[in-house]
């Protein structure tokens, strides 16, 4: 492979690894649409503060917005992707393939195209609906509204 005099440069701001799978997964939606911050945890499985961090970076940056409202009385955070986010995004990966070299069309086929029904399908699907039980005990786990999970409650 012959690498080019000047190789171009990946963003600093993205290439970070956790920045880079929150970048990938928010890419996948649609222009304008967006995640709640606990259904983006969850697809990253990453800690609130650890998420929250990375996005702090992202949005100083100017490659996220995320937006604190209320549905209903609950507070939820939104996160979304933006205009110069997905562009970041786009320079990104095409300086990350021109490092890499040429793909044969047949291979970057079998590579791309099943990513995006995939992608939608994690960020669409809803959280498939489980009992749970407390680890070790089997004690049950009842949500309350308002007040969490309580541990080893009765229904």
């Amino acid at each position: 492979m012959i690498v080019p005099a000047d190789p171009p440069s990946l963003d600093p701001v993205i290439h970070a690894q956790a920045r880079l799978r929150v970048t990938v997964t928010l890419s996948v939606l649609n222009s304008g649409d967006r995640i709640t911050f606990p259904r983006l945890q969850q697809l990253l499985g990453m800690t609130a503060g650890n998420l929250s961090t990375h996005l702090r970076k992202l949005e100083e940056a100017g490659y996220v917005a995320v937006t604190k409202a209320h549905r209903r009385r609950t507070p939820v955070t939104y996160v979304a992707l933006t205009r110069s986010g997905r562009r970041a995004f786009v320079d990104y990966t095409a300086a990350l393939r021109a490092l890499l070299g040429p793909t044969p069309p047949s291979r970057l086929r079998d590579i791309v195209e099943p990513l995006p029904a995939l992608a939608e399908a994690e960020v669409a699907a809803p959280a498939p609906s489980r009992p749970r039980s407390r680890p070790h005990t089997g004690a049950p786990v009842t949500t309350h509204p308002g007040r969490g999970r309580i541990l080893g409650a009765g229904s």
